[in-house]
């Protein structure tokens, strides 16, 4: 029997990567993401070569496209084994912690966190009621986050508290669900190349070569991709509620 994912942020960057290394295991796909279908086309044809894949278009950020979402996945496949937490958005303009305005604040939690919060509710509370399958098939929820809910930037002060938020969700949803064998992960990938860092290539192409990362590369959506998989699978067993931290060594600190 197939298993099938829903991925927020799935048409583009990490959510992509994510995309195709559970596509290549197996996974039907259903895809988040806020684009017009038509606009996202030559992605989801890219997949189909791997899986069956469908659209489920809807802004995290607004609860009232949850049910439409969860429905559409649901009636396509009939159960959601794997929830992958990945949409989310970065500050429309950074700003020192000093001049952030609500707006921003507002913006960044509605989506990043709030959003993701109440998605995950509604999919945990349908996972409740596929815990008499075999242990293989059991579900599973992984949330992305990023090295920001442990690394400090005053100018994305919105940003790295909605992520360090998104951590403690997992090991709050881990806790609630391990009862009945459900694994919640988090992923928190370093600087990865999406076409959302493409404006800071020059920046970090500088600082990796530099020493920032003990690998001295960027970070890709494949790499995030396999860890998502790994995980997917079962291959991490009796780690519920653990960080994977994918950065090449960014966070290690050193002498």
């Amino acid at each position: 029997m197939s298993k099938s994912a829903l991925i927020t942020g799935g048409s583009r960057g990490i959510g992509l990567g994510i995309a195709e290394a559970l596509g290549k295991h197996g996974y039907n796909l259903a895809i988040n993401g806020v684009r017009e279908e038509e606009e996202v086309q030559d992605q989801l044809n890219h997949l189909r070569q791997y899986a069956e894949v469908i659209y489920c278009q809807g802004n995290i950020g607004d609860l009232n496209d949850h049910k439409a979402m969860i429905e559409k996945a649901l009636f396509h496949f009939k159960t959601i084994d794997l929830l992958v937490n990945n949409a989310g958005v970065a500050p429309k303009t950074r700003k020192d912690i000093l001049d952030l305005d609500e707006e921003s604040y507002d913006r960044l939690m509605d989506i990043n966190l709030k959003g993701t919060f109440f998605l995950t509710q509604q999919v945990a509370q349908h996972m409740l009621t596929q815990t008499n399958k075999p242990k293989e098939s059991r579900p599973c929820i992984i949330t992305i986050t990023s090295m920001s809910a442990e690394v400090a930037s005053i100018n994305r002060a919105e940003y790295c508290m909605s992520k360090a938020a998104l951590s403690m969700m997992t090991k709050l949803f881990a806790t609630r669900l391990a009862a009945v064998d459900i694994p919640v992960y988090e992923v928190r990938p370093g600087i990865i190349e999406t076409d959302m860092t493409s404006g800071v290539k020059e920046k970090y192409d500088k600082l990796i070569q530099e020493g920032l990362t003990l690998q001295k590369r960027w970070g890709t959506p494949a790499d995030i991709g396999k860890i998502v998989a790994t995980l997917a699978l079962g291959e991490i067993p009796y780690a519920t509620g653990q960080i994977i931290t994918a950065d090449g060594g960014l966070t290690i600190q050193r002498l």
